[in-house]
């Protein structure tokens, strides 16, 4: 997969030497750097022996015994897949109903199919975190519980969110954070009240600069490569600087290796973020981040939704919708969000309209 970049921030274009250059350089060091060592055989080893199927790398259903078996040793589960490299705390219940003050409904800030989140203060610690209490009857079960704490454990970039530690008492799953003071990239682009101020050009081509870089670290630096699988403007969480983190890794699976092309897997995501080719066929492959990748940018570049059943039947779809306006230059500023009243560079629209397009369904 080529490197997702941004060229909407002003960095230069690689000319033909410099990436001829790199290319070798890539070459050269090949087997030698100690940098791709993020997942390296600690990763391969855990997942592989937490699915019984070490011919195949990828993140599939864990079964136990008994319901009660599930229940009573995931935290076993977790020590033993994480062979010694889980360094997240282990904190118990009771610390964190303290932490969020019972779960207090004045500390919700969050709530989806998985279940909900609390802000939370860690007195020993010094730190406020952001806890996620999962729904027992949820999306989010002990199999994606036991990946996203495996995965946040191992991989460490400054665009992931950080795993402060997590909590499998008796029933209870929960996964503690670092606290993200800006929520999530959706909170401020999509459906915004008229009171709240919407992004400027520049924080939205930094955020989508610093998701793209994390989506190349676990791409390319994470040894397999990670497929994240479920990118979307809702799992972009934003600190107080508007740096980007992508968080939520309970669909991450591990990408093909060796001679394989792709992953074979049950279709999940989120609908109209999943590459076209993955839901046909589940077959996974890094391309099919690069495509929800497009898909955000495009989000982020017009304050759209990908689907909304609330406008007219021929704009509901996004992509749709901006199909015939890719095919006429002239047109391209209709695809601004109107929230930006203007304020940004033409070239700069061109070139994130540009780029968008080179990983959608789009012909210019």
């Amino acid at each position: 997969m080529a490197t997702i970049r941004c060229c909407t921030c002003g960095s230069p274009k690689e000319n033909g030497k410099d990436k001829k250059n790199r290319i070798e350089m890539r070459k050269k060091t090949k087997g030698k750097t100690p940098r791709r060592i993020s997942l390296r055989a600690s990763l391969r080893a855990s997942v592989r022996d937490l699915l019984h199927m070490k011919s195949k790398p990828a993140f599939v259903n864990v079964s136990f015994k008994t319901d009660s078996s599930r229940h009573r040793f995931i935290q076993e589960e977790i020590a033993k897949y994480g062979k010694g490299n889980i360094t997240s705390r282990i904190f118990t219940y009771s610390e964190l109903c303290e932490a969020t003050k019972n779960f207090a409904l004045q500390n919700l800030i969050g709530e989806g199919g998985f279940g909900r989140v609390y802000k939370g203060y860690i007195h020993d610690l010094h730190q406020v975190v952001a806890v996620k209490q999962l729904d027992r009857n949820g999306f989010q079960g002990n199999r994606e519980f036991l990946v996203e704490v495996l995965m946040l454990s191992l991989l460490h970039h400054p665009n992931l969110v950080n795993l402060v530690g997590y909590c499998a008492e008796g029933q209870q799953r929960l996964l503690v954070y670092e606290y993200m003071a800006n929520g999530s990239l959706e909170d401020h682009l999509l459906d915004l009240p008229p009171q709240k101020t919407a992004l400027d050009w520049t924080i939205r081509m930094k955020i989508a600069e610093g998701a793209a870089r994390g989506l190349e670290y676990l791409h390319e630096t994470a040894n397999p490569p990670v497929i994240y699988r479920d990118f979307k403007a809702s799992n972009i969480l934003l600190d107080e600087n508007f740096q980007p983190k992508l968080s939520d890794f309970g669909l991450a699976k591990l990408g093909p290796t060796g001679d394989q092309t792709h992953v074979l897997t049950r279709v999940m995501g989120t609908y109209g973020y999943c590459a076209p080719e993955y839901a046909a066929t589940g077959h996974l492959t890094v391309k099919s981040d690069v495509y929800s990748f497009g898909v955000v940018l495009l989000e982020i570049i017009t304050g759209r939704r990908v689907l909304d059943m609330t406008r007219l039947s021929e704009e509901q779809n996004l992509i749709r919708w901006a199909q015939p306006l890719f095919r006429d230059k002239s047109r391209f500023h209709l695809m601004a969000d109107p929230k930006l009243e203007g304020k940004y560079p033409t070239k700069a629209l061109y070139q994130a309209l540009a780029v968008a397009a080179m990983f959608l369904p789009i012909c210019l």
